[in-house]
Formats: C-alpha cells, sequence, structure tokens
C-alpha cells in the first residue's frame, strides 16, 4: 500500500535521518583532516557493508558529476553511472544550501520505477571546501523496514489487516441484514397507508439507524486498518475508529431518542422521562467526545 507507507514514512522521517547520518558520519568525516578524496571514495564500500538495505550507493562532486560507480547489488544497477550529471537533482540542491546530511521525500527512480528515498552527506576538506557528497539510495519500502520494523509488512501487521479485513466482511453482512429486515418490516403495509402501525414503522427506523452506524464503522475500520488511510494531518494520536465509532453511536442514539420522543408523545406521554434520560446521555457522549478530541489536538501540536 503506497498510501499507507509514504504516510509511516512521513511519521518515522526523522528518525530514519538521524539512523542514517549516524552510518554515513560513523563511515566517513565530514572533514578530512590529512585524507585524501580518494581514500573517502574508497570508504564507500564500507558504507555499502553498513546499510545492505541500500539500493544504490555513490559520490558526486561539488558541480553535481557523479564521481564514482554505482554500488549495488542489483545487477542492473551495479558499476553504472560514473560522470552522469546530477546537478538537477533535488537533492543536490539541498545538500549545497544546507551543508548538512539530509533525507529525502520519497519519489519514483528512473531506473528501477520504485519509491526510494535519498540521504546525502558532504564531505569538506580542512579549508572547508566541498570536496563531494556522498549519496545513498533507499527504497521506501526498505527504509521503513529499517527504521519501522513493526510497519505494515511486518507478519502481524499482515496478519492484523487480514482479522479486519475479515470482521470488517462480517459487520457489513451484519448491517446488510438489518438493512433487508428494516425495509421489509416497513414494507409489509404494501400501499394501504390506512394499515400502518406507527410500532413498526419505529422498528423499521430503529433497524436502519443501526444499519448506517455499523456500516459507517465498517468504513472507518476497513479505510484505518486495512487500506492504511490515516487523518489528513497524519496523526497517530487520536485513534480514528475509535472515533468514528462512537460518532455512530452518538448519531444512532440520536435518532433513537428523537424517535422515542414522537412515541411517548403520541402513545404513553408518561414516559416521556425516558427520553429525556437518553438526550442527556447522549448530550454527556458528545461533551466526552468533544474533550476527547481538544485534548489530543493540544497535545499533537504541542509535540510537533
Amino acid at each position: 500500500m503506497v498510501i499507507k507507507e509514504i504516510q509511516e514514512y512521513a511519521q518515522i522521517r526523522t528518525k530514519a535521518r538521524a539512523y542514517l547520518c549516524y552510518i554515513l558520519s560513523r563511515n566517513i568525516s565530514h572533514n578530512l583532516d590529512g585524507a585524501s578524496l580518494e581514500t573517502v571514495l574508497n570508504n564507500i564500500e564500507k558504507i555499502k557493508q553498513s546499510l545492505p538495505q541500500s539500493e544504490v550507493i555513490y559520490a558526486i562532486d561539488k558541480n553535481g558529476i557523479q564521481l564514482t560507480d554505482n554500488y549495488s547489488e542489483n545487477p542492473k544497477l551495479d558499476s553504472i553511472g560514473k560522470g552522469e550529471d546530477r546537478s538537477n537533482r533535488a537533492y543536490y540542491y539541498r545538500t549545497i544550501n544546507e551543508h548538512r546530511c539530509i533525507l529525502t521525500d520519497p519519489y519514483p527512480s528512473l531506473v528501477s520505477n520504485e519509491l526510494v528515498v535519498t540521504s546525502t552527506f558532504p564531505v569538506y576538506d580542512q579549508e572547508n571546501n566541498l570536496l563531494c557528497i556522498i549519496c545513498v539510495d533507499i527504497t521506501l519500502h526498505d527504509i521503513l523496514k529499517m527504521v519501522h520494523p513493526s510497519s505494515i509488512d511486518s507478519n502481524f501487521g499482515t496478519l492484523s489487516k487480514v482479522v479486519y479485513g475479515a470482521f470488517s466482511v462480517a459487520l457489513f453482512a451484519v448491517a446488510l441484514l438489518l438493512f433487508v429486515e428494516g425495509i421489509i418490516s416497513f414494507m409489509t403495509f404494501g400501499m394501504d397507508f390506512t394499515k400502518i402501525d406507527i410500532n413498526e414503522v419505529f422498528k423499521s427506523t430503529i433497524l436502519l439507524t443501526l444499519s448506517l452506524a455499523i456500516v459507517d464503522l465498517v468504513k472507518a475500520i476497513f479505510e484505518e486498518e486495512v487500506l492504511g488511510v490515516k487523518n489528513k494531518n497524519g496523526s497517530t494520536d487520536t485513534h480514528q475508529t475509535m472515533v468514528r465509532f462512537l460518532g455512530s453511536i452518538i448519531i444512532a442514539l440520536s435518532i433513537e431518542a428523537l424517535m422515542l420522543v414522537f412515541k411517548f408523545a403520541l402513545t404513553d406521554p408518561s414516559k416521556l422521562l425516558y427520553a429525556v434520560y437518553l438526550i442527556g446521555g447522549v448530550t454527556a457522549l458528545i461533551i466526552a467526545l468533544s474533550v476527547y478530541l481538544n485534548a489530543n489536538n493540544k497535545s499533537t501540536k504541542e509535540s510537533k
């Protein structure tokens, strides 16, 4: 799932950058102290050993021209690329401007057509002149496995998606049965409106309302847990499945409270107090949900 992978990458990007920069700095110093550029380029093989998940490793000069052939386990990518102009790449401009190790957003590789990210590491001489930039390309899939091993492709993650998918199908079947039963209960009167029983109308309304609430819950579970579609701001603090579920319950109870008001008003006004209790409970749920969302929004803003 490309969308979920991109969202997970956005969440772990800081950790990924810190990890890659640590690996690169452990093998190559930012500033050469008595060592030659040739020595730095020879150390690329050490980086390859430290980052076996990398797709391609190479070095470019201060003008963006590739100094070395690619180091890659992929025969299609290995031992090629020397002399190519990389000065039009975004990671080249960012490294030149920021003077530090950077990690790019995911972008499609021109060779493999997979989404990759590039980590760059600038190397300077003793006079702080840029000598070369070490570049490491890693597929989005692999960097998630490196930094976030419990992500979507783990065994538990796959099993979890299967389980949630099965529950979604089962709940949708229940919602469909309630919908059919509600329609049948209402259509038994046919076109003879004089035979309409108000109790049967309320029963149909309850069944259809429950069906709607369950469908909304299924939609939330399937989108978040199976498809991996998160909320727009990418926050993981607020569990959207629970929020959507509570929202569905509030809507269903609100409709039921309205139905009870009309029902008791027509059949037994002395029981209207029970409808008021239900409305009070719905109000309490709305307030509690509002407090919960507000608290999570504050914690999300503070963590940014």
